[in-house]
C-alpha cells in the first residue's frame, strides 16, 4: 500500500507540473453550420486550467507525504 501511495503521488505531482508548464491541453469540437444531416465542425486544442494543476501538485504531496510516513 505504501508504494502505491508513493509511486500515485509522484505521478499527480509530475502531471501537475506539466499543466503548469503549459503543455497541458484537450480537444474539444464545436458544431459551426447544420443543414439537415450535413454539418460543418471545427475542433481545436483547449488548455487545462492551471488550477488543476495546483490541485494535482497538492493532492500528489499529499499521497506522497502519507506513503513516505506511514509505517509498515
Amino acid at each position: 500500500m505504501r508504494a502505491v501511495l508513493i509511486t500515485l503521488g509522484l505521478i499527480l505531482l509530475a502531471a501537475g507540473i506539466w499543466v503548469l508548464l503549459g503543455h497541458g491541453s484537450y480537444q474539444q469540437t464545436d458544431t459551426l453550420v447544420q443543414i439537415g444531416s450535413a454539418k460543418v465542425t471545427a475542433t481545436h486544442d483547449t488548455p487545462i486550467s492551471p488550477q488543476v494543476g495546483i490541485a494535482s501538485i497538492v493532492v500528489g504531496a499529499v499521497l506522497a507525504l502519507i506513503g513516505f510516513l506511514r509505517e509498515g
